[in-house]
């Protein structure tokens, strides 16, 4: 009997996977505007970020309904979205997302949605990727 050892990635592999995440979280955010009645026009790749497997936080310009800026999350949380006026960086975007959806949960909780348990669910999920969001945002070492 012979046991399989998978060998880490190489370098040429990771950057592969991880550009083939970030095409991903693209395709997801702008199917996300598009749900949302938002047409995207162009993606200012200067100033959005990228943390594969976790995050992406996009700045794309928007055609439709009007023209507009916003902030786009996706990746291994609920995707969101909001107008740049609220934060001038991704970091500054990702702090706001993270105020916002731990706000959100309480609301859920205080209403009294979460005794269904799809909501308390939902609620958690919110909780606990708000969390994460702010650790990440609040990590310099990931903003250099």
């Amino acid at each position: 009997m012979t046991e399989q050892t998978s060998t880490p990635p190489n370098a040429e592999q990771q950057e592969a996977l991880r550009q083939a995440w970030v095409r991903e979280q693209f395709q997801k955010a702008n199917k996300f505007l598009a749900e949302k009645g938002v047409i995207p026009s162009k993606v200012v790749p200067a100033e959005s970020r990228y943390l594969a497997p976790y995050v992406a936080m996009w700045k794309i310009e928007s055609k439709q309904p009007s023209h507009k800026t916003y902030w786009v999350m996706s990746g291994d949380l609920p995707s969101d979205y909001v107008d740049v006026s609220v934060a001038a960086t991704a970091r500054e975007a990702l702090r706001h997302f993270s105020l916002t959806w731990q706000l959100k949960a309480e609301n859920l909780v205080q209403s009294g949605a979460t005794k269904d348990p799809t909501q308390a669910k939902f609620a958690q999920l919110l909780v606990s990727r708000a969390e994460s969001l702010y650790k990440i945002q609040a990590d310099d070492k990931l903003w250099g």
